[in-house]
């Protein structure tokens, strides 16, 4: 059960409402008109949550759960206790995961309006519906979309685009940056400083004064204490759909394409170009200069260093194909093994 303090009830909506909403099916002989009114898993859900199951190691708590309703496949629809309603989906996880946005909406507006301890630049524009919580900052000529939630302290620089519906978290710095629509960026998030880039010398290294900016498609999500440079010249672009974690550095001129997802202490290095739905495992690295195709997923730790082509699966550093990979470790144990033996 979520905690009252942090998550508030929900509005009850009709399970033939909310099956419709999250591209489910009610399944027949259930009461449309049935209300839920909250999430919560299998093992400790009650008669007006919603829960899902996606994994068979769980058929037991399915089979005990209180669930008002539950996500499920079709195939495993017989499964579902008889008091619980059955919405039919092909992806349960994914259909959950709407539900779950329709019942606690993120960035939810509690008090709409400016906080006193708010900082408004007199030409600054902000959209209606919004809540700028105190200590926020928002310099001359930023523009803030509708319905948008600005957290404690976080400082929207001059002339930066927020789109509408998006929430930007506590302590957030966003410069130089147009952000779209149904953003969310959480605490700690710095977008548009300066890239690092500098002429290098033994006499010193001269600044290259950064003259690009950092554009934030729709529907992109930024973790805390990401970090995004703004392009030297060129423009940093995250796709829309994109999925950053919590400690990611994104370099100057760096382009992601749509629906990406890039995992916690994962880095991209300057000017490289990541197409639409590439994963990075967490740590990876990626250096300059580089392409790296739609739908390839690069292994946690790996080191990326040569353009990799759509669809590949590489790990280790320097990454290489999952399966040349492994035959080398396998190759390399065996080595150190027969090392050992000699001895």
């Amino acid at each position: 059960m979520p905690d009252p303090r942090f998550y508030p009830a929900p509005e009850p909506i009709a399970v033939g409402v909310l099956a419709g909403r999250i591209g489910a099916e009610l399944a027949g002989g259930s009461d449309p008109g049935r209300t839920i009114s909250g999430a919560a898993p299998l093992d400790s859900a009650g008669e007006g949550d919603l829960s899902f199951f996606g994994n068979r190691k769980y058929i037991d708590h399915l089979a005990r759960t209180r669930a008002g309703a539950v996500v499920l496949a079709p195939a495993m629809r017989d499964r579902a206790p008889a008091a619980a309603a059955p919405l039919l989906a092909d992806d349960p996880y994914r259909a959950y995961a709407r539900a779950t946005q329709l019942l606690y909406p993120i960035g939810r507006i509690d008090r709409p309006g400016i906080a006193s301890g708010a900082h408004i630049d007199p030409s600054a524009a902000i959209g209606p519906g919004c809540q700028i919580d105190a200590g926020a900052v928002l310099a001359p000529r930023a523009e803030v979309g509708a319905r948008c939630r600005i957290g404690a302290n976080a400082v929207v620089g001059a002339g930066v685009v927020i789109g509408d519906d998006c929430a930007i978290g506590a302590g957030a710095a966003l410069s130089h940056c147009l952000i779209g629509n149904r953003v969310v960026l959480h605490p700690g998030v710095c977008i548009g400083q300066d890239g690092f880039g500098f002429a290098m010398s033994l006499e010193g290294h001269e600044t290259i004064v950064q003259l690009g900016r950092v554009i934030v498609g729709d529907d992109v999500e930024i973790g805390a204490n990401a970090t995004v440079d703004r392009g030297s010249g060129p423009d940093t672009v995250i796709g829309a759909g994109t999925r950053i974690d919590n400690l990611v550095q994104i370099a100057h001129n760096v382009h992601i394409g749509r629906n990406c997802a890039l995992a916690a202490q994962s880095g991209i290095a300057g000017s490289t170009h990541v197409g639409d739905s590439a994963v990075l495992a967490g740590q990876a690295g990626v250096a300059n200069h580089l392409r790296i195709g739609d739908g390839a997923q690069i292994g946690g730790q790996s080191g990326v260093m040569r353009n990799l082509p759509a669809g590949a699966r590489v790990v280790g550093t320097p990454a290489r194909p999952g399966r040349e990979f492994f035959r080398l470790m396998a190759l390399w144990n065996r080595q150190a093994n027969a090392r050992k033996t000699k001895r």
